[in-house]
């Protein structure tokens, strides 16, 4: 298969720092859409990668799967978009798509296992995928997205990650219109959980040690913050929440906050991938119905329906717009969680 040889920021080792690289995409085929990246992106997940933190990676190693931009060339047999649209991808560029997940459009929990946008296996290449940061991407129709007209394009790149992380909890949980939910840790994945939650109708409340955290939240559309920390705040809300979407992105007590959940209510992690400590106390769970469950991202159909919503209600990420060159820098702050709410490179930046 012929390649076209482009710009990339990537890194060669997990003690490398990011740098200009270049990289081989493939020519698009039949079902394949071209996508200039005009935005993308910045993840914890790309920051793991990058450092090998979760084991696996393969270098050179380009991170980004909050991908938005514009259509410059689509296969024979694409039908779902054309050239000059604004497209998007997520972190799904292919599943097997005979499975039983993948038949029932829940492509990110691909029983054969889903490529990643990147550090997957590109199965016309046959090497590793390669993400976002980059000048352009090539992906089967079937994982693009339509960007609806009315978002600002570099605000709508988190909702690739940030945003259906915490939308595919709100709607397998059936959050709605008087349903009460908490967000723990107001970071990227946090602060777009109280946006949506509250525009699909709930009471939110933020959960936080940081009492300077409270006037961001209340202006973010929570209707309260309770400090974590505070014995007599978190007694007041025993047994109130319905959904408890917890964010935070390394190993943390949940006790507390099953204290917390209604007689059936579900705590739900989305941001730590890992054992907890210390051990989880069943008495609270057992006596009251209560769960601990895990999400992961969430399917292209799903994925399609949270930023049709975000389009209807006009919800975008809070974004620092940075250069392809300051990545580095820009990982360095991420782990001070020194950004309000996420970083997005203006992918323009690469032809520097």
């Amino acid at each position: 298969m012929s390649t076209t040889t482009i710009k990339a920021f990537g890194t060669q080792s997990p003690k490398d720092d990011l740098k200009e690289i270049k990289i081989e995409r493939r020519a698009v085929t039949a079902n394949d859409i071209e996508i200039e990246i005009l935005y993308c992106g910045v993840c914890h997940s790309d920051l793991h990668t990058a450092r090998n933190d979760w084991g696996g990676t393969v270098y050179p190693a380009v991170p980004g799967h909050e991908i938005v931009g514009k259509v410059t060339s689509i296969g024979a047999g694409v039908t779902k978009i054309k050239v000059g649209d604004y497209a998007a991808v997520g972190c799904l560029v292919d599943s097997c798509r005979t499975c039983a997940s993948c038949k029932e459009d829940l492509e990110q929990y691909c029983l054969n296992g889903f490529v990643g946008t990147y550090n997957g296996k590109d199965k016309h290449l046959g090497t590793q995928t390669f993400g976002g940061y980059s000048e352009k991407v090539v992906v089967d129709e079937h994982f693009v997205l339509k960007v609806p007209a009315n978002l600002n394009l570099a605000a709508t790149a988190p909702l690739l990650c940030a945003g259906i992380t915490t939308w595919s909890p709100l709607k397998h949980w059936k959050v709605g219109k008087g349903s009460k939910v908490a967000v723990v840790g107001l970071g990227g994945l946090g602060h777009m959980a109280i946006k949506l939650a509250k525009g699909l109708g709930a009471e939110v409340t933020l959960f936080s040690r940081t009492p300077s955290k409270t006037k961001d939240a209340m202006e973010l559309g929570a209707d309260a913050v309770v400090i974590s920390s505070e014995e007599k705040q978190m007694s007041e809300v025993k047994g109130k929440f319905d959904l408890i979407i917890d964010t935070v992105p390394y190993v943390h007590d949940v006790n507390p906050y099953i204290a917390t959940l209604s007689v059936s209510g579900t705590l739900v992690l989305v941001g730590y991938l890992g054992p907890l400590e210390p051990i989880i106390n069943t008495v609270p769970m057992i006596l009251g119905r209560k769960s601990i469950a895990g999400s992961l991202i969430g399917g292209i159909a799903e994925t399609q329906q949270m930023l049709d919503f975000c389009g209807e209600h006009n919800i975008v990420s809070e974004i620092e717009i940075i250069d392809m060159q300051d990545i580095n820098a820009a990982y360095e702050r991420m782990l001070k969680s020194d950004v309000r709410y996420r970083f997005v490179i203006d992918m323009a930046s690469l032809k520097k």
